[in-house]
């Protein structure tokens, strides 16, 4: 990710990761990966139904039906604790904080795309004060929740409803491949935002890269980044939200003053030598073993064309790679975040 060259506008790069020396070792490479070519769009023929409980099926997996939403994730019980398992990860990256923005006080706060509610949650218990309110596609989210907490059924990538200048702090993650106007959301944030109010976004990307020669040639991450790209380009919502500094471009075109960026790199496995880095590793493979499949099945049989066979056998195949000790791989992870002027 490129560091941008205005003054009020800064980005913090990843450094590379130092490896544990028990995982510096030769990579063998895990053979043919040039699986099921990108087709073209397959149109979904199910009608939906009106109950947004009555969640739309593929291959054995449930998604989100409320309104004309389509997200490309599972919101079962096996892809919930991937999300969780996520939270957990993004905790570690930010030095176990719920947020990196300076807060003080914060009477109102929004969590786009909330999930399972475990951060509002987290969120509402250490700011018994301000009142959490988080939004889904998908009501996944527990009935037990702290009194200041509430959970709404809604689409960002719409219109938002909300009155003008009534949040102190909205928190965002996990959107890619949801929203198709990232510049829009950003606009629809800082209109919501109160003056003063901050705005953090923390996502990830899906290319896997390496920083040594640990990463074989036409391995299967490789078919897996261009598997994301292609679907991306195919619903023309894109799986590249932190690349190129887009984060910091958008919060500056909405109005948001002195953007910043905190650009990260997510092992994936406990190869890093750095002890912190390691657990978070831990937590990636964990959470990408678990929800390989629920990643890829809805995309590629029902966006890309592939078929479940053709599915499979990548699966299998990132499972080799991501399980591979010598392997150093990560993938990059960015949070951006900026406040909207008071004047």
């Amino acid at each position: 990710m490129s560091r941008p060259e205005s003054d009020d506008q800064q980005a913090t790069q990843a450094l590379s990761i130092p490896v544990d020396p028990v995982f510096d070792r030769p990579t063998q490479n895990d053979g043919d990966s040039s699986l099921g070519d990108s087709a073209s769009l397959v149109e979904s023929s199910a009608s939906l139904n009106s109950s947004i409980f009555n969640y739309r099926k593929v291959h054995g997996r449930t998604f989100p039906n409320f309104k004309d939403a389509e997200y490309w994730a599972p919101n079962d019980e096996t892809q919930n604790d991937v999300l969780d398992l996520h939270h957990h990860m993004t905790l570690l990256l930010h030095d176990d904080k719920l947020h990196i923005v300076p807060l003080e006080n914060p009477q109102n706060v929004l969590d786009v795309g909330t999930g399972t509610g475990i951060w509002a949650i987290d969120f509402a218990d250490e700011y018994p004060s301000a009142q959490v309110t988080g939004t889904d596609i998908s009501p996944i989210q527990p009935a037990w929740v702290p009194p200041n907490c509430k959970f709404e059924l809604d689409d960002a990538s719409l219109d938002w409803t909300f009155a003008d200048n009534s949040f102190d702090f909205i928190h965002i993650t996990q959107l890619l491949g949801c929203i198709e106007d990232w510049p829009k959301l950003y606009r629809q944030a800082f209109r919501c935002l109160k003056p003063g109010g901050w705005i953090e976004h923390t996502d990830f990307s899906v290319r896997v890269l390496a920083d040594d020669d640990s990463l074989p040639a036409n391995s299967a991450y490789e078919v897996w980044n261009k598997f994301f790209a292609d679907a991306g380009e195919k619903t023309g919502r894109s799986f590249h939200v932190v690349d190129n500094n887009q984060q910091a471009d958008w919060l500056k075109g909405a109005g948001f003053s002195a953007p910043r960026v905190v650009n990260y790199k997510v092992p994936i496995g406990q190869w890093p030598a750095n002890r912190r880095l390691k657990d978070v590793g831990a937590y990636s493979l964990a959470g990408f073993l678990q929800g390989l499949e629920g990643y890829g099945i809805f995309l590629g049989t029902e966006i890309l064309g592939w078929n479940i066979d053709e599915l499979r056998v990548l699966f299998a195949k990132m499972r080799t790679v991501m399980t591979n000790p010598n392997i150093h791989a990560y993938y990059p992870a960015a949070t951006a975040y900026a406040q909207k002027p008071v004047a």
